[in-house]
């Protein structure tokens, strides 16, 4: 494994939820940020990883040992793994997002309860819990998000969750405490928290499906010419607001795929509606850069993009170079015993369909 030297944390992203007709529950995320630490790839951890929950100056606290064999995009690092976001055997997937300006950690931990830092959040709960509800129950009472340094740096987070049942959780640690919300729209992105961007949807209360008819103006009557006028004032530029409203009426609107392949497929055309593209968000304060991140741009970009699927266990990636789909199959690599990590495609692929004979 590499040392703990870098802080994949600190980063934008979008993530939704969503189901196919036959029944598949998908989640997924966008990763957005100026570099992706080398080493970072689709990394599996088998049942049994011995990993821990604090990793402060005073070294590694007592050691956890996972439940649950888990896959998602992160870092095997030493001593304990970081998964940005993943799923686990049982189907409960979930992720982290930047949430700039609003998180706070408690100071010390809460009696009775284990501390863990924040970035170790999304392996701990995978490896520990099979559901939405074991993890909400699990945090709640077992857990204190503690304000300790990683690499000299808190990073401000929360957090989406999903399973089998469909449901979608969204975990905020605001100033007055964590909040566990239930039952979610199943769609996150950035700051503010969850509250105010459900709220926010009212704004956008007219947006439709359905192209608005012809206008009465002045006695003159003007037919349509163009599609989407249903869709006029959906927010298109890149800011954290602007991201969620495209993605939850997209959310409501757009055909979920009959299958497992059709929804994938379906659903990383959501995503690309959120992403970044190179060159339209420059960063305007580059975090502290370590030795094992490479290639920092001046922008932040939708690196990756993954789906997680429920049922089947796949986990999805494209990445910002590579937009062909590939997958790791959880399901496959269950009585495996050492981790894995499949480096990420970061070239073009481009396939060749010229006849060989030229004709």
């Amino acid at each position: 494994m590499n040392h703990l030297q870098t802080s994949p944390a600190e980063a934008g992203c979008s993530a939704i939820s969503w189901h196919t007709e036959d029944g598949c529950r998908l989640w997924g995320r966008n990763y957005d940020f100026d570099r992706l630490a080398q080493g970072s790839g689709m990394t599996f951890l088998p049942r049994n990883t011995s990993y821990f929950c604090v990793c402060g100056p005073d070294g590694p606290q007592s050691p956890q040992t996972s439940r649950y064999a888990c896959a998602g995009t992160g870092l095997l690092l030493s001593p304990t793994p970081v998964l940005y976001e993943g799923i686990n055997e049982k189907g409960l997937a979930g992720g982290q997002l930047y949430y700039r300006n609003f998180a706070r950690y408690a100071a010390e931990n809460q009696p009775g309860t284990e501390p863990i830092q924040p970035p170790f959040l999304v392996f701990h709960l995978l490896s520990q819990c099979a559901s939405v509800e074991e993890a909400a129950r699990y945090l709640e009472q077992h857990l204190t998000l503690v304000s300790i340094p990683m690499m000299g740096t808190v990073a401000p987070l929360h957090w989406s969750f999903h399973d089998r049942t469909g449901e979608t959780m969204v975990v905020e640690p605001d100033a007055d405490g964590v909040h566990i919300y239930r039952n979610t729209l199943g769609v996150m992105t950035n700051s503010p928290g969850y509250p105010w961007h459900r709220l926010n949807l009212l704004n956008y209360a007219g947006i439709r499906d359905q192209d608005y008819a012809s206008v009465e103006l002045m006695g003159e009557t003007l037919d349509q010419c163009f599609s989407g006028s249903g869709a006029q004032g959906l927010p298109g530029d890149f800011s954290s607001p602007s991201r969620f409203v495209r993605l939850a009426f997209l959310k409501k609107y757009a055909l979920p795929g009959r299958n497992e392949s059709e929804g994938v497929s379906r659903m990383f055309h959501l995503l690309q509606s959120a992403a970044f593209p190179l060159g339209m968000v420059k960063v305007s304060h580059v975090s502290h850069v370590t030795e094992l991140d490479k290639d920092v741009v001046p922008y932040d970009y939708t690196v990756y993009s993954t789906v997680y699927s429920s049922e089947s266990l796949r986990a999805y990636w494209t990445t910002y170079e590579d937009q062909r789909i590939r997958f790791l199959d959880l399901s496959a690599l269950l009585d495996r015993r050492e981790p894995l990590t499949v480096p990420f495609s970061r070239q073009p692929d481009f396939l060749d369909m010229t006849p060989a004979d030229g004709r």
